[in-house]
């Protein structure tokens, strides 16, 4: 049996925060405005996991109006879930995510968000793909006031 599932997020950028995408800080001015450390990549990417298994989604796992997930690691939020998608007997069979950010420029950094997701998935590399488009000047991403990320990952049953 496989399952697929798709995910999303979108954070305001803002001055004061680290934009952190797929676990890796990428220098800039601005970063993702979130109740967690915002990372809208690995947020997308739980997302995905949890909805292609049937257990729900980031906001049930951590939801915002609770004090104890303010600034959290996003990394140690997807390994939590992680863990709960592969108990449930599921194993990954790839995964694809579009980053949408006018600035900074996404591809000199996307082999080392790459290894950071496989290293919190306990993945191959192989098995993780992640690409970035412009807003084309145009609304909140082209104007560069927001950062958005869609994820779809295909889960296999383990057997």
């Amino acid at each position: 049996m496989i399952r697929v599932g798709l995910g999303y997020d979108k954070h305001v950028l803002t001055e004061g925060r680290k934009l952190i995408l797929g676990g890796v800080v990428l220098p800039f001015e601005k970063g993702e405005d979130g109740h967690s450390d915002g990372d809208v990549l690995l947020h997308a990417i739980t997302d995905a996991l949890l909805g292609a298994a049937g257990l729900g989604d980031i906001g049930s796992y951590f939801p915002p109006s609770d004090p104890k997930w303010k600034d959290a690691d996003s990394a140690m939020l997807l390994k939590k879930c992680w863990d709960d998608v592969r108990n449930a007997g599921w194993v990954l069979g790839n995964l694809d995510c579009v980053i949408a950010l006018e600035k900074p420029k996404f591809l000199p950094f996307r082999d080392q968000v790459r290894e950071s997701i496989a290293k919190i998935l306990e993945v191959s590399k192989e098995q993780i793909f992640v690409k970035a488009k412009t807003g084309e000047k145009l609304g909140d991403i082209g104007q560069g006031r927001a950062v958005e990320v869609w994820s779809v990952c295909l889960l296999e049953a383990e057997n």
